[in-house]
């Protein structure tokens, strides 16, 4: 039996699963790998706000070793909708690219999933598709209850590729074995309200604020390690809200993110931002949010699998990196080594995403690749 990557990848584009609505994507998923002797299961995580959201397990085989395909079928807005050249759900073929929302981030990687599987054939061992709705927004109730799901019921796999959308320049160029750590931090300022002609009666929080975003920005993180780019803090947001020019406010408010490296903890970063803000502010709140902690899939076999099936099909060798944002990479790393490898991102997110029909092909023979050499199929 054969799949057709690019036609299977405009049927989920065809879908707008805008994050946390699913409009049908699982249900083409299902039906493809259900086609393939797959047993799906459906699973429903949460409540609102962030939920519910739905989820997809699939797996074939029962003993091991366990290969994992692991991705997401939901995709961000499409934005300025009159911006686009085409309907951004319509999934246009047009001069050797595939134009839609999710193209490349990653309805594509996932349509190159099943055609892989599809080429390949049984396999000694079992495989499985890890699949979330829930990437692109708050992931609370998509992969990482998912995982406490598979662990409960026997499916921790043994290794897993994650495809997201890593290639830069071209396809296979870059593959990613860790990410950096992200926290947010919500920072609030309360003062006393006055006239800005008597200053003494008041007590303005725009001052303090300012103080404690210029001592969090004077901190150099670090240099750098090993694996990762230094450790970097960026001001999200300032919001004060004071329509009068001869008031001084009762509050101020900031936010801020850092993308840290593997010389911090979370917590650690919490601390020190709670410590600074209490020196400057008595009167305060923060709230801090850690969405992942930095890590490092230690290059070797799962690396090293990924990039002779890189190789085999493109002939370049991919550059190992950790760059970039956050990924669900970074709970599938708790259960086992997991590496990412897709398509090349240069449009995701952006007006007009796309990728080109040739790649789509091409990276699922890359998977397919993997798959037999992780097998013991092919050298």
């Amino acid at each position: 039996m054969t799949v057709d990557p690019v036609a299977l990848a405009q049927e989920l584009i065809r879908r707008p699963s805008v994050t946390p609505e699913d409009a049908g994507a699982q249900d083409v998923l299902a039906g493809a790998l259900e086609r393939l002797g797959f047993t799906v299961h459906r699973l429903t995580f949460g409540d609102a706000p962030d939920g519910p959201v739905t989820n997809l397990f699939a797996r074939k085989g029962v003993g091991g070793p366990h290969f994992a395909f692991a991705g997401h079928t939901d995709v961000v807005p499409v934005g300025d909708r009159e911006a686009w050249s085409v309907d951004p759900f319509a999934a246009t073929v047009a001069n050797g690219l595939l134009v839609g929302r999710g193209a490349a981030d990653m309805k594509g990687s996932i349509a190159a999933f099943v055609a892989a599987l599809a080429e390949v054939g049984e396999l000694p061992g079992s495989v499985s598709l890890v699949i979330t709705g829930d990437e692109e927004g708050p992931a609370t109730w998509g992969t990482d209850p998912l995982l406490d799901w598979m662990a409960a019921n026997g499916h921790t796999p043994d290794a897993c590729l994650v495809g997201e959308p890593t290639s830069v320049q071209r396809l296979g160029d870059v593959m990613k074995v860790g990410r950096r750590g992200s926290l947010n931090a919500w920072i609030d300022v309360f003062g006393a309200q006055g006239h800005v002609a008597y200053p003494h009666r008041a007590d303005n929080p725009i001052t303090r604020l300012v103080r404690i975003l210029d001592t969090l920005k004077a901190r150099v993180l670090d240099e750098g390690s090993d694996w990762f780019d230094a450790s970097n803090l960026e001001i999200t947001d300032i919001t004060v809200g004071n329509s009068a020019t001869n008031v001084i406010p009762a509050k101020a408010s900031a936010r801020l993110n850092i993308r840290f490296n593997d010389r911090h903890r979370g917590a650690d970063l919490e601390r020190w931002i709670r410590e600074t803000v209490a020196a400057h502010a008595p009167g305060h709140e923060v709230t801090v949010r850690i969405s992942g902690e930095s890590f490092l899939t230690e290059p070797g076999a799962l690396s090293d699998i990924i990039a002779a099936a890189v190789e085999a099909e493109t002939g370049i060798t991919p550059e190992l990196s950790t760059s970039g944002g956050t990924s669900d990479a970074r709970f599938i790393r708790r259960l086992c080594p997991v590496v990412e490898f897709g398509l090349p991102g240069q449009s995701m997110h952006k007006v007009d995403e796309q990728v080109a029909v040739a790649d789509i092909a091409a990276l699922s023979r890359i998977y397919a690749g993997v798959l037999r050499r992780f097998f013991g199929l092919a050298s």
